[in-house]
């Protein structure tokens, strides 16, 4: 996740950044610049010929940068965007290619999680909202003001690996035709009370805030595009490295990783020699997948989850 506003918790970030950056001189991209932890510490190992695009929809982290110290940096570039149309963006700058590493540090930001009227988090009570860029699609409180059980419930599940999705997304539709549900503690308050179990030290709506905020910005499909997108937008050689928060996004890119450094595997029962088969292998795994150490973890609870995972384009 990105620092905050004025604590900079950007989670294994010299891991991240130094798997990265192989070349001072080369085009880095920053998908996620949240308040840009890992673009400050990119920038600090790049030359006068390097540079660094980074890109994000929510508008604060936007204007963020602009009134930080990146404005003043000719070798930062900033784009209001989401990360799914990196393709598209580099293709613009005509860097298609070119493009020697791509970080991504995936989920809900520090700052977004600590601004209530953001409406991403259940301890802090604030509109439901949960867009991650506010001007764009419906706001959780929309689009749970109309959804129906099934849907409903069938988010929470997949999304939020929910155990009592059904019993959940009942309770939400009973409350909501007692009055409308527009803030996160009338949300995170009809959760817990149709919660049957707590976990110990999980907040009983937990699952079901991340379940509704990856479906309301799209993210784990945001995930999937850039991923394929990035193959094309890397040189030989270049690097991806990308930070997952949970399993769902953990998941998404461990397989892609996997799939393009084995290539894809001919149908059974063809008889084909190993050497006659292609693969069409595109990329390698540099390291194994790294997690936040004990000290990071202590010093900041949200690294527990973390996982890092760096690849290089061979093809």
């Amino acid at each position: 996740m990105k620092g905050s506003e004025t604590l900079h918790h950007s989670v294994l970030l010299t891991e991240a950044v130094d798997y990265l950056v192989t070349e001072p001189s080369g085009v880095y991209i920053d998908a996620t610049f949240g308040r840009g932890g890992h673009s400050r510490e990119i920038l600090k190992k790049l030359s006068a010929d390097g540079a660094l695009i980074a890109l994000d929809r929510d508008p604060d982290a936007i204007a963020a940068a602009q009134a930080s110290e990146f404005s003043g940096d000719a070798r930062f570039t900033i784009v209001k965007s989401p990360f799914a149309q990196l393709a598209n963006i580099i293709d613009e700058k005509k860097l298609t290619g070119k493009v020697t590493g791509i970080l991504m540090d995936l989920g809900v930001s520090s700052p977004q999680l600590d601004d209530a009227h953001r409406g991403f988090s259940f301890l802090r009570d604030g509109p439901l909202d949960m867009r991650m860029d506010p001007t764009q699609g419906v706001s959780a409180a929309v689009w749970l003001s109309d959804v129906d059980e099934k849907s409903l419930a069938d988010v929470l599940k997949v999304y939020g690996e929910e155990r009592h999705a059904s019993r959940i997304a009942r309770a939400i539709l009973s409350a909501r035709e007692l009055s409308p549900i527009t803030t996160t503690k009338q949300l995170a308050d009809i959760i817990a009370a149709a919660s049957p179990s707590f976990e110990k030290n999980k907040h009983a709506a937990t699952r079901s805030f991340q379940a509704i905020r990856i479906f309301i910005n799209g993210e784990l499909d945001e995930v999937k595009a850039c991923l394929e997108q990035s193959l094309d937008v890397l040189s030989l050689g270049g690097r991806i490295t990308a930070i997952s928060f949970h399993s769902l996004e953990d998941r998404i890119v461990k397989q892609f990783f996997q799939k393009e450094s084995k290539g894809e595997e001919p149908p059974r029962g063809l008889p084909l020699r190993e050497s006659e088969i292609k693969r069409n292998i595109r990329l390698k795994l540099v390291s194994k997948a790294l997690k936040a150490s004990e000290q990071e973890v202590q010093y900041n609870p949200r690294a527990r989850s973390a996982v890092l995972r760096i690849a290089e384009k061979t093809a």
